[in-house]
């Protein structure tokens, strides 16, 4: 097809999308909810085709809560209750190795997550979600072009020309956009044009993803779970043997992880090759099964040092690209997203200064690398496991067999193995409840206004557990408030895309200062008094305990529901404080 230059006009808008994947989607579903003009690109003729991504933790769920969206996600996803016993096994149908309790499942940790959101994790694929995003997005105002092909962008003082291609009628042309977002995924065009800096590498392992169906809900509903782990030694050439049966839809859609050698030539997996992995793996060869599709992909360790060149940003997996590991893939890049689509919304609306999109680059950064390197640190914690089990001392598929079968003795090295295997499970934790991971991001920039405390110490492991603070840079934690008898979250009562602040009755006085500071600075800012007798009642006190300032203090809370600036007390001018606190985030000080 000969390509031709359409030239009699170049389209314009003020944000360009390229992707339509989580990051991509999602940022512009909360471009359109904030009410600026944007597009979208994708070179795909539709969301993605295989069920990739799909653990989706508190925040994220807490963040499309703020879109209004939550309950469309519910829907369709699977919830917690069934995600958690994550099993190890030498196949579905075999000998049970052991299990963790994951997720929050565990009755333990269960407690934590239901006291750090209003929101439940869940599990829903990438095939599922994205149309939700979309769809969304598309409702309220997005202008999604499919079968459109990034081609290149120069960038300049007033805004990017990005050229692009209609995959359809091979024309070519220019959209001419003041900001461009490149969420185009984890072999991103847009981050190699503008230049970013990237540490790691990619493509340390092979793997395969094999989706079929098949009802196998004899092997799993007595221990329902996402992730079933299998290992069998021999059943690859020169390896361990670990497979990974992940649920799709209970229980009759899955998606199967298998490796191969990176190093030699790309296996050719067909239907025939496919079907014997599952039968392999679900230890039963006369199940029917119908193989949906099959494809290869590299593990990766690689993250960007920066998010931004000029006017162009990147998210998602344009700059953070790692394995499966901890479920962060999707929900990072739809964070990345809704921290960066308020501030390009407050710069477009002439209410921030552009300095406030550097803060996109010193908040998000120290995510992507903290959640690429958490993401192979899992992959390594399988390590333990193996040498509990006794594989990693031999390439021998019997005496790996038979040193795994040994744990099962009544002798005094069966005891060792088995309490080395319990250890080496209980690290797994880290992995599959990794809640202050998920939830625990601080952030240091110039949108976020220091009271002059230090940042709170950490009273257990800052992985595993998330530690609710109003400390300047942290997430606002999540508390239950009564209005008209209705509970409502901490987190329902700010985001929206404005700026909020909270104050017990002795500081009334802050409400007046909010409006001072909104006039000032030209935006809405919610002022919300809690305590009895007011609109917002702390009806269990839990807002008294978590809030770290005195009743006559506040908490100036962000759009992305991150605390921007606290006060301890009420000072002598409030207004003054506030205003210098807002106009400071907004890059006006």
């Amino acid at each position: 097809m000969t390509t031709t230059r359409d030239t009699p006009t170049t389209i314009t808008t003020d944000v360009l999308v390229i992707g339509s994947g989580p990051a991509g989607a999602s940022a512009a579903l909360f471009l359109a909810t904030y009410g600026i003009d944007h597009m979208v690109i994708t070179k795909y003729r539709w969301t993605a085709n295989t069920p990739r991504a799909h653990i989706t933790n508190q925040r994220t769920v807490e963040i499309l809560r703020d879109m209004g969206i939550e309950q469309d996600v519910i829907a369709q996803g699977v919830s917690s209750q069934l995600m958690g016993d994550t099993v190890f096994c030498s196949s579905l149908a075999g000998e049970e190795i052991g299990r963790v309790r994951t997720w929050g499942t565990h009755p333990g940790r269960r407690g934590d997550y239901v006291l750090a959101s209003p929101s439940d994790n869940c599990d829903i694929p990438q095939t599922l979600l994205e149309p939700i995003l979309v769809g969304h997005a598309a409702e309220r105002g997005s202008r999604v072009r499919f079968d459109t092909e990034y081609l290149g962008l120069v960038q300049d003082d007033e805004g990017v020309t990005v050229t692009v291609r209609d995959r359809i009628s091979g024309h070519t042309y220019d959209i001419r956009a003041r900001y461009v977002i490149g969420a185009d995924g984890g072999r991103s065009q847009v981050a190699r044009d503008i230049n970013l800096p990237f540490e790691g590498q990619m493509d340390l392992a092979g793997s395969m993803n094999i989706v079929f169906h098949a009802d196998l809900s004899r092997f799993v509903e007595h221990r329902p779970s996402v992730l079933y782990w299998v290992l069998q030694p021999g059943s690859n050439i020169g390896g361990i043997g670990m497979g990974l049966v992940r649920m799709v839809r209970p229980w009759d859609e899955w998606l199967i992880v298998w490796g191969y050698d990176i190093d030699g030539p790309p296996p050719e997996v067909d239907d025939e090759m496919a079907t014997k992995i599952v039968h392999d793996l679900v230890g039963d060869d006369t199940i029917p099964v119908t193989i949906r599709s099959t494809s290869l992909w590299g593990n990766n360790k690689m993250y960007a040092t920066r998010y931004r060149n000029g006017r162009v940003f990147c998210a998602g997996d344009a700059v953070h690209r790692h394995p499966p590991s901890n479920g962060l893939g999707s929900n990072t890049s739809i964070q990345d997203s809704y921290n960066l689509a308020w501030k390009l919304a407050a710069v477009l609306s002439g209410t921030a200064d552009e300095s406030l999109l550097d803060s996109y680059d010193a908040e998000r950064a120290p995510v992507g690398k903290q959640i690429v390197l958490r993401a192979n640190k899992s992959i390594e914690e399988f390590g333990p496991i193996f040498d509990a089990l006794g594989v990693t001392g031999t390439s021998d598929p019997q005496q790996q067999q038979a040193n795994m079968a040994a744990r099962t003795d009544s002798t005094p090295a069966a005891e060792k193995q088995r309490q080395a295997l319990r250890e080496a499970l209980e690290l797994k934790n880290y992995e599959f409840n990794a809640h202050g991971v998920e939830l625990g991001q601080r952030y240091r920039s110039v949108a976020v206004v220091s009271d002059g405390t230090d940042e709170p110490e950490y009273t257990r492991d800052p992985e595993l557990f998330y530690h609710p603070t109003t400390w300047p840079g942290a997430r606002l934690p999540h508390c239950w408030l009564a209005r008209d008898g209705h509970r409502v979250s901490t987190h329902d009562v700010t985001g929206k895309g404005r700026f909020a602040v909270l104050t017990g009755i002795s500081g009334e006085a802050w409400v007046e200062a909010a409006r001072a500071a909104a006039d000032r600075a030209g935006i809405e800012i919610e002022a919300h008094v809690i305590g009895p007798g007011r609109e917002l009642n702390d009806a269990y006190d839990d807002w008294a305990r978590l809030r770290e300032v005195h009743e006559s203090g506040c908490v100036l809370v962000r759009p992305d529901v991150h605390v921007g600036w606290r006060s301890n007390d009420l000072p002598a001018d409030p207004a003054a404080a506030l205003t210098a606190a807002v106009l400071s985030i907004l890059g006006r000080s």
